[in-house]
């Protein structure tokens, strides 16, 4: 009785988001690319799925399929776009567009950068015609967690790089501050060494000209720190 009590005082105590079931019964044993993107359109870990086309997960840039890849950056952005949850592939829409531009002239293979999303489908809500996109929530991303974990064994990347603050925080806490240490090697135990940096939607989002540019030069330096540290 006492032992139950206990129980019951702490899970009284824990998070909500944290009580809730997770995607971990979805995710297949099989470390192998092909097989957990199969696995991740029949998640239900979350509530997301009830209002996106379909799940999105991770890919190398040529869409083209391999088991087990090894690669120098793992790129984790928030979660898919509307274009992504259409087309059903990560960073195809113009925030896509601006990271290969950026990928390219800090002189990063886009190669072998694997990118993917903290939760793997669509939160929108409508705006006329329109699906905006919607902040996805703590219980969502814990919930999505499974897979974020599933494709770090999988891909076994040298280096992870958040775009934005919601992929930055779900791997180096709710206190880490993109603007006072982007651009800096963070480390959590358990994943390979991080790098944070803006997503390149919220610089498609800057309120003027200026600011874009501003904005784009620091995710170059932040870029370029990374191709530094892979380099030692």
């Amino acid at each position: 009785m006492q032992r139950a009590r206990r129980h019951q005082a702490s899970n009284q105590t824990r998070p909500s988001y944290l009580m809730r079931e997770d995607a971990s019964s979805f995710v297949p044993k099989d470390r192998i690319l092909p097989v957990l993107r199969d696995a991740v359109q029949h998640c239900r870990g979350c509530d997301l799925y009830r209002n996106a086309t379909q799940a999105v997960f991770g890919e190398l840039e040529t869409g083209a399929e391999s088991t087990k890849p090894s690669v120098a950056i793992m790129m984790i952005g928030e979660q898919p776009g509307d274009q992504e949850d259409k087309q059903g592939r990560p960073f195809v829409g113009p925030a896509g567009k601006l990271l290969d531009r950026c990928l390219q002239e800090a002189n990063i293979d886009r190669s072998k950068v694997y990118v993917t999303n903290t939760v793997k489908h669509f939160r929108w809500e409508p705006r006329g015609k329109l699906r905006i996109h919607k902040k996805p929530s703590m219980k969502e991303i814990h919930a999505c967690r499974p897979w974020l974990d599933a494709e770090l064994e999988t891909v076994r990347p040298k280096l992870i790089v958040c775009l934005g603050a919601v992929a930055a925080q779900s791997l180096l806490g709710s206190k880490f501050k993109i603007t006072q240490s982007h651009g800096k090697v963070q480390r959590a135990e358990g994943v390979p060494p991080i790098i944070a940096t803006l997503h390149p939607s919220a610089i498609l989002r800057a309120r003027t000209d200026e600011d874009r540019e501003r904005d784009i030069k620091i995710f170059l330096e932040d870029l370029r720190q990374a191709t530094e540290f892979l380099k030692k």
